[in-house]
């Protein structure tokens, strides 16, 4: 067994500032929130102060055309049909993401927030009908009430922030995408004009393209995969399809996953070859080598996120939102079956649509799936799920003209002043419940997925901490890798605040970027076959510039060891089968940097800081007391 020390003290923080493609999703999401709003209080106030100039700007033509064919439209609809397809885009590439490597990949637990955001489209339309019955052509508008918007929901989900678990931000972007495909499903059943069947067969034609495209040269050639979105998006637009399902539709399709190992040593070896030898040609070698380390999925999103996010979702509300708005229109539009139906159709349908779904759902599977957050957690998304603007504006321009249309706006906007309220009573709410209600609330008791490969073995792994510990964090790291040494100081002062954690050390030498890195694991691996391996680890971290032989004969004299048996034992290999052992977990658990953490068996997925490592371990203690995990891992 290895060897067991306590805790060692705290010291100064200092960590890697990186974030995670999660954390920073979240980041985005809160900005662009606040930009969101402000441009559509800035739509409001220019339709109030200059109605002629807003209607004006908006509805100049503007028209592309390559000989006799080209597209023309106002500005509204090239906001509306054409920008608006790079953010269904960004949707689907996050979608992606989810069912390639997060949550989803297990497709089981895609059921329930299938069905769940099936049941909160179903639920609103109906109160909407139940509240325009008997008004005439205002039942047309019934789309108008169902969507949820992405864009402000998982907004509005980030400013929450650790009010709400993260895992809720997976159920409700699955939640939402499924409203997205329904409602523009929708859009181009009912709210179509008449459809052109030869250019809606050529789109087909063009999407089966990619779909044989997508597994050879697609990968290779990614800029095809651009003219042909754009081929199809115009093949749907001359149909009488709205043509912002291209963009969803793209972004499901192209792949996420991670950076292999062997890639990252390919590219290694790329640019010590460009070292040796700077040329325009192995530049671009390199270039294309660095690129291709990372997914088609994380390239498109990093590129295109941060303009959806800040710019064109933004555009969008300044676009359509602005509405003239007087103490006589609003009345008449708060007695209005339309902006009635609407506002309610969002802030009761909505909540009891998903609530309920996910409910049924998990009463029908008997026990087989569960919510991945607790019931209090589904209550606030189901409120957060209220908010619909983006597709909801869209369609009420499609439903109605002239004075309903005004209505419609003014139930949708409504709408999302009254969900982020309403979200933010259930987040007090829940705040007010204490110990493992509050818990109880927020996290559930269903199991969340397992990353780890490898469990951990007391018997064989190195642990840190006591053995029975509800929390285990595991560190696959590299003792020349100078983020580790940061990480170092955050682990132990991790350690030193909970006493309840038990800290596991796997090897990944990196021996591209790390010449010393695989001597010195052995070198740790001798000193555990003393019953000193922390010890040695100790050093080794403290003297990460020092890894050469002769530095480590000298740490083994400093710890008092057999220096004979240690130098057989470095010189022989004896502990290399070891080391491959823990480099073979890390490939199986697809990890190719460091330093990289498991907790309870959970990948963690964020900056290595004592903040976000000790919400990580809060976390996993919360739900190993509710579920009992923990051990295994």
């Amino acid at each position: 067994m290895p060897s067991e020390t306590p805790p060692l003290s705290g010291q100064t923080q200092c960590g890697n500032r990186a974030r995670s493609p999660l954390r920073a999703f979240l980041r985005t999401e809160t900005g662009s929130a606040a930009v969101l709003l402000a441009a559509t209080l800035v739509a409001l106030a220019w339709a109030n102060i200059g109605p002629d100039s807003y209607e004006s700007v908006w509805g100049t033509e503007l028209s592309i055309r390559i000989g006799s064919g080209g597209v023309s439209m106002d500005l509204r609809e090239w906001v509306n049909s054409g920008l608006m397809t790079l953010f269904f885009f960004v949707v689907g590439l996050e979608a992606r993401r989810e069912f390639d490597l997060g949550e989803l990949r297990e497709r089981r637990r895609v059921t329930l927030p299938l069905l769940a955001g099936l049941s909160g489209m179903i639920v609103p339309v109906v109160v909407y009908l139940a509240i325009t019955s008997g008004h005439g052509s205002a039942a047309h508008g019934w789309g108008a009430a169902m969507s949820t918007d992405t864009a402000f929901a998982l907004g509005m989900l980030a400013i929450f922030g650790s009010r709400l678990p993260t895992n809720l931000r997976v159920f409700m972007l699955t939640v939402a995408v499924v409203d997205d495909f329904l409602a523009l499903a929708i859009i181009v059943v009912a709210y179509s004009d008449t459809i052109s069947l030869p250019a809606l067969l050529t789109a087909l034609g063009l999407f089966v393209v990619v779909l044989l495209l997508r597994r050879t040269i697609g990968a290779r050639i990614p800029s095809l995969y651009g003219v042909l979105g754009v081929a199809i998006w115009v093949a749907l637009l001359k149909s009488g399809i709205d043509p912002v399902v291209t963009g969803l539709a793209m972004g499901m399709l192209t792949y996420a996953y991670s950076a292999e190992r062997s890639d990252l040593e390919h590219a290694s070896r790329l640019f010590r070859r460009f070292r040796e030898q700077p040329t325009p040609e192995l530049e671009r070698t390199v270039r294309r080598g660095l690129a291709s380390t990372l997914s088609p999925n994380e390239r498109l999103q990093q590129m295109f996120h941060p303009w959806t996010s800040y710019v064109i979702v933004p555009l969008f509300a300044l676009a359509n939102a602005g509405i003239t708005l007087s103490a006589g229109q609003l009345a008449d539009a708060f007695t209005s079956p339309v902006t009635l139906g609407i506002l309610f159709g969002y802030l009761l349908g909505k909540p009891v649509g998903i609530i309920g779904g996910t409910w049924l759902t998990t009463r029908a599977a008997r026990g087989r799936l569960h919510p991945p957050v607790g019931w209090g957690a589904i209550t606030a998304g189901g409120t957060l799920a209220g908010v619909g603007f983006t597709v909801a504006l869209l369609i009420a321009s499609l439903a109605f003209t002239g004075d309903r249309l005004a209505q419609a706006k003014v139930g949708i906007l409504a709408a999302v002043a009254c969900s982020f309220l309403l979200t933010w009573v259930v987040t007090l709410v829940i705040g007010a419940l204490t110990g493992r209600s509050h818990a109880r609330a927020l996290l559930g008791t269903g199991q969340s997925i397992v990353d780890l490969s490898e469990p951990v073995d007391v018997e064989r792994d190195h642990v840190r901490g006591p053995l029975d510990a509800p929390v285990t964090l595991v560190e696959y790291g590299d003792f020349e890798c100078p983020y580790c040494g940061l990480a170092e100081s955050v682990v132990r002062e991790l350690l030193a605040d909970f006493g309840d954690v038990r800290y596991v050390w796997r090897h990944l030498p990196l021996t591209d970027v790390h010449p010393n890195a695989q001597l010195a694991a052995q070198a740790a691996e001798a000193a555990a076959r003393q019953n000193r391996y922390w010890e040695m680890h100790d050093l080794l971290m403290g003297h990460q510039g020092d890894l050469g032989p002769k530095d480590l004969f000298r740490y083994a004299v400093r710890l008092d060891l057999d220096s004979g048996r240690f130098r057989e034992d470095l010189r022989g290999g004896v502990s290399a089968g070891r080391v491959a052992m823990d480099v073979e977990s890390a490939d199986l658990s697809g990890v190719s940097g460091t330093p990289t953490f498991f907790v309870n068996g959970r990948r963690h997925y964020g900056a290595y800081d004592i903040a976000s490592l000790t919400a990580a371990v809060r976390a996993a203690r919360q739900r190993a007391t509710l579920t009992g995990a923990g051990q295994e891992t």
